[in-house]
């Protein structure tokens, strides 16, 4: 099917269902696409069809040219009765918040057996120099190029490929938040001591939860066994005993990230690295000539105006002269999905075109925290922010 105009969103949702319902698996698309709809276009293939696949790996790529910006692939995992969307995080290596905005619909807690659940692990390279370690706080994304994944041509000394690792990443909340510009790593630890600062333990005391003035290393460490220290002053990489919270803004301006890919970058990334803070919600790029545009809600608190980061990426598409492309750019924007869409396709859904359909490798651990055990984690860590947030806002 083919659809150059702009249909109404009950149409778009009618034609959805219809499609699904003649692809014969209904119940594995509801809810992966029932944001802000566009353009729809293409009718996906039955997810149930598709080849069966091992997961990709989610932290490394290789850029193949430097005109590559975008890197990964999709995958869509099917759940058992008892998987959750925490399970599928930890499990694939995504933050916990852009698994939830990929599969707008889905109960985390109790998404149903045989369901369909998109794993976003195709990412928009942050448009900056390549080099050292870059966060973008929007994304929650943290990307590495190390210095020795450089492939160059041996005439020219262009480079011609080059490695990038990228991991979810836990960051500042509302008040606590993570600061933006260029710094570097100044030192590193391994089993660190947290040295609790006087702000922290003042915070928790007034909420009754007091802290002591050092935690020594071990499981109740929220520093993990590995730490980056920047040179902004006060703000770290590490890791944490509590991973379900990465990919969230549970901290107080310090990065997190889960405990085994702290350690991989801790063995790759030297002192003096530099490190680049960003906070780009939209992003465009580009893989094997097509563009692609990746969109997640701003910040509550940025700074800049949505709008105004909207219509710069809108300037730049505009030389594509694509019919309606503009609206389809504002519908994707609205949708935040942090899914990477081809744009020219003028079809939000086509992303189920591209999928990687693999192996729920989820297996039951007797020693992991139970169901209700996780919501808690997740609850408290979601409430104490937001009592934070309004504690500082009653400061102001």
């Amino acid at each position: 099917m083919h659809y150059s105009f702009v249909r109404s969103a009950a149409a778009q949702k009618t034609l959805l269902i219809t499609a699904c319902l003649l692809a014969g698996g209904c119940s594995t698309l509801e809810g992966l696409f029932s944001g802000p709809t566009g353009f729809p276009r293409a009718v996906p293939p039955p997810l149930e069809s598709m080849p069966l696949e091992d997961p990709i790996n989610p932290n490394r790529f290789v850029i193949e040219s430097p005109f590559q910006s975008v890197v990964g692939v999709p995958q869509v995992v099917f759940t058992t009765a008892d998987d959750t969307l925490p399970d599928f995080a930890l499990e694939y290596g995504v933050g916990y918040d852009e698994l939830l905005a990929a599969n707008p619909g889905v109960d985390p807690w109790l998404p149903g057996e045989n369901r369909a659940i998109i794993v976003p692990t195709q990412f928009v390279l942050p448009e900056i120099v390549r080099e050292g370690v870059v966060l973008n706080i929007a994304t929650k994304r943290l990307f590495y190029f190390p210095a020795d994944g450089i492939e160059r041509d041996p005439e020219s000394n262009e480079i011609t490929s080059q490695v990038v690792l990228t991991y979810p990443i836990g960051i500042g909340r509302v008040g606590w938040e993570t600061p933006l510009g260029a710094t570097k790593v100044v030192s590193k630890a391994k089993n660190p001591t947290w040295w609790v600062p006087s702000s922290v333990r003042k915070e928790h005391a007034e909420m009754g939860d007091p802290l002591p003035s050092i935690v020594p290393p071990g499981p109740d460490n929220p520093l993990g066994t590995r730490v980056l220290k920047l040179g902004m002053p006060g703000y770290l990489i590490h890791g944490t005993n509590q991973p379900y919270g990465v990919g969230m803004r549970v901290s107080h301006g310090c990065v997190r990230l889960y405990p085994d890919n702290i350690e991989a970058l801790y063995e790759l990334v030297d002192v003096g690295e530099p490190v680049t803070i960003v906070n780009e919600p939209y992003q465009l790029g580009q893989l094997n000539g097509e563009w692609y545009f990746e969109s997640h809600a701003p910040l509550e608190d940025d700074s800049v105006d949505p709008e105004q980061r909207l219509a710069a990426i809108l300037e730049r598409v505009s030389v594509l002269e694509i019919p309606n492309l503009p609206d389809h750019v504002r519908a994707i924007a609205s949708a935040s999905s942090g899914l990477p869409v081809r744009i020219a396709e003028l079809d939000e859904t086509e992303v189920l075109t591209r999928v990687r359909r693999v192996h729920n490798t989820i297996e039951v651990d007797p020693d992991a925290p139970t169901l209700e055990e996780v919501r808690e984690m997740i609850d408290e860590a979601v409430a104490e922010a937001e009592l934070e947030t309004v504690g500082k806002l009653a400061a102001d």
